[in-house]
């Protein structure tokens, strides 16, 4: 099969014939339709992932067909069209066995502790617990665009952030991630507040239905989230992952407000210092969100066959696996309001 490969950390990546993925006997292997090219298949390839042994093949969002099935295997056929979590469990050690499959204590993940999915074909371990049905109103590239940013958005507001009508809610980054928290908390009623340093996300996040936005190069950011929402903001979520994005996240909320934080913190800003006397005296809570697990993934693909979230939107460009190696190189150059795709086989 054809898969984009790298064999040394900051070297491009080359598409090539590579064998193609064995069936894990608990597994399936699936026919690639579609994948996402995400900022952590960026700090992937620049090192940043200590769980990723060379050579590797990147991509964790992706949407396709059932090839081959396992033995082992009770709920999947041939020919069914899933998605999957970019956390794959293992089903069986104690988050796992409370529903907590995201933080699965032997999770593997597609592109970064085996071969991902910028490829014809991909496998995955443990189908029954980590394998999506896709409703035949979801095409695949919409599916892919879910990934781990808009699923993982989802459960940010939804499951940490208790979003409600009416209530403020601060975006800080407005990349794939934080777009997708401004759709989501839109479609819930509440007032968003999207925060960026480019225009054109800002103008994106606009579009989707932000209330207000803020120009981070040239305000200060906290201040203006106060002003904005007379007091604070209800949720924050720093969507970037920087010192100063997650500081302001922090700063930006009211008495007794909910700070998530989803953004990666790499290199020197992780550990991040944060304002802890605030935190204190203002009761905040601050929560890690880190995808989503499969079982939950039906309330979210209720909203967008309903028509109450349309991920598509944020689909900003289609490209071929043949450029998507210098897509992957020059991530961290550009910036692209909304997210890319690959079809391997387009």
């Amino acid at each position: 099969m054809k898969a984009l490969l790298y064999e040394r950390f900051q070297q491009a990546p080359t598409v090539q014939s590579v064998p193609d993925p064995v069936c894990p006997p608990d597994g399936v292997l699936i026919d690639v339709a579609a994948t996402g090219l995400c900022r952590s298949d960026w700090h992937g390839w620049m090192g940043h992932d200590p769980t990723i042994r060379l050579p590797q093949v990147p991509g964790h969002e992706f949407a396709g067909t059932v090839s081959e099935v396992g033995p082992d295997v009770q709920q999947w056929r041939v020919g069914d069209r899933v998605t999957v979590p970019f956390v794959c469990a293992c089903g069986v050690c104690a988050p796992c066995r409370a529903g907590e499959q995201q933080v699965c204590d032997n999770q593997s993940q597609p592109g970064f502790t085996q071969w991902g999915s910028f490829a014809e074909r991909v496998a995955v371990n443990h189908a029954d617990i980590n394998l999506v049905s896709l409703p035949a109103s979801i095409d695949f590239v919409t599916a892919a665009s879910l990934g781990c940013r808009f699923s993982t958005a989802y459960r940010a507001l939804i499951a940490h952030g208790r979003i409600q009508t009416d209530q403020w809610v601060a975006v800080h980054g407005c990349g794939g991630v934080g777009l997708s928290a401004v759709m989501i908390g839109v479609s819930r009623g509440a007032h968003i507040i999207a925060i960026d340093t480019a225009s054109a996300a800002l103008d994106l996040a606009v579009d989707l239905g932000a209330a207000a936005t803020i120009d981070a190069t040239n305000e200060d950011v906290p201040a203006a989230v106060r002003r904005i929402s007379a007091g604070g903001a209800h949720v924050s979520i720093d969507a970037l992952g920087s010192v100063m994005t997650c500081g302001n996240s922090i700063l930006s909320l009211r008495k007794r407000g909910r700070h998530v934080q989803v953004g990666l913190m790499v290199a020197d800003a992780d550990p991040a210092p944060l304002p802890m006397a605030q935190v204190v005296a203002n009761e905040l809570e601050i929560y890690g969100s880190h995808g989503m697990a499969a079982h939950s993934y039906p309330e979210l693909l209720a909203d967008i066959s309903a028509g109450r979230l349309d991920p598509g939107r944020l689909v900003a460009d289609q490209i071929s696996l043949d450029n998507a190696g210098n897509q992957l190189a020059t991530m961290a150059q550009r910036r692209t309001a909304g997210i890319t795709i690959i079809t391997p086989n387009g």
